[in-house]
């Protein structure tokens, strides 16, 4: 049985920082590409991160580039984004994904305000 169990999330003032992290089991998580995504009320889900299986071939959406890193412990078998410079529009539901085997996690929500 698949599973992503995202974490870190929370309430955080503008210009703080917040690392998100998943954990999976199920499936073997080191040779997945594993993304981020997340969804703002009102919005459409938007990709936040990829990262290919290996910790390398990074993608990130060009409102979180310089800001966001995504990373990967494959003996841990857990993803993390590490979130700096948070800004209000940051403020959605961050969902962990594995694109390839079509599962995710249930969010964790991420609220940026003063």
């Amino acid at each position: 049985q698949v599973q992503l169990v995202e974490s870190g999330g929370g309430l955080v003032q503008p210009g703080g920082s917040l690392r998100l992290s998943c954990a999976t089991s199920g499936f073997t998580f080191g040779r997945y590409m594993m993304s981020w995504y997340r969804q703002a009320p009102g919005k459409e889900r938007e990709l936040v991160a990829s990262l290919g299986p290996t910790g390398t071939n990074t993608n990130y959406a060009s409102s979180v580039k310089g800001r966001f890193t995504i990373s990967r412990d494959n003996g841990k078998n857990t993803l993390y984004l590490q979130m700096n410079s948070l800004k209000v529009e940051d403020t959605a539901v961050y969902y962990c994904v594995a694109p390839t085997i079509g599962s995710r996690g249930q969010g964790t929500q991420v609220t940026v305000s003063s």
